[in-house]
């Protein structure tokens, strides 16, 4: 897959920090923080449709004391249609910025018809699949912000074969309400995550209680390997 990288406009940290950590590990038993060891466990229980492919992997260091990453798919058929990564940052000592303990990070990005990728009402779209995504799944969650990008390439020379391609990225953090324990429904979060990469990705609701906001049309080809 793409490697989803970015820097947020924010100041919660960027996507392009060094991933120097081992993939999908946690400091010693007994130096962390039962609240994010509890959240960490849900991420890595939860279950998502099937054309979301996530898997675990090194998380930047030097965003929060604790912090835990996951990279995902959208695969359909031989088609990657987009991708995105999702960091969990947990700070004990709480932080100003996020008004809480812990503060989600992710990128999303994908491919667009060009057509669509001139639509003036996209970039507010965009965002509110993010917030309906949090709101169909009862999520409480506070301090969002971000950005959604529309990006052109066209290719000249020996590259001017290659049709023109358009690209969204949608880039955010917010940060999510601690329940008992002291740790956020982070299985909640990543199921509403997985339904926003769905929706830019152009799949159909995965059920009926999905249907909360529109998606993109599916595109009418495969999607060049990026």
């Amino acid at each position: 897959m793409a490697a989803a990288q970015g820097r947020l406009s924010d100041g919660a940290g960027g996507m392009d920090e060094p991933k120097d950590t081992e993939e999908g590990s946690l400091p010693t038993e007994g130096t962390v923080p039962l609240p994010f060891r509890a959240a960490v466990d849900a991420l890595r229980a939860t279950r998502l449709r099937p054309q979301v492919e996530i898997e675990p992997v090194p998380a930047p260091k030097r965003l929060a004391p604790f912090a835990y990453a996951l990279e995902a798919t959208v695969v359909d058929g031989d088609q990657d249609l987009a991708d995105g990564r999702l960091v969990l940052l947990h700070d004990p000592a709480g932080h100003d910025a996020w008004r809480g303990s812990f503060r989600l990070v992710t990128l999303v990005r994908a491919e667009l018809e060009p057509e669509m990728a001139v639509d003036p009402l996209l970039p507010d779209v965009c965002w509110s699949w993010l917030t309906g995504a949090l709101s169909a799944r009862g999520l409480t969650y506070g301090e969002a912000s971000g950005t959604v990008t529309r990006a052109g390439s066209h290719y000249f020379g020996g590259l001017s074969a290659r049709p023109a391609t358009s690209q969204i990225e949608i880039r955010a953090s917010w940060t999510p309400r601690e329940g008992l324990g002291g740790a956020p429904d982070t299985a909640a979060h990543l199921t509403a995550w997985s339904d926003l990469l769905a929706q830019v990705a152009g799949l159909p609701p995965a059920g009926p209680g999905d249907a909360s906001v529109v998606t993109l049309p599916q595109r009418r080809g495969p999607q060049q390997s990026r």
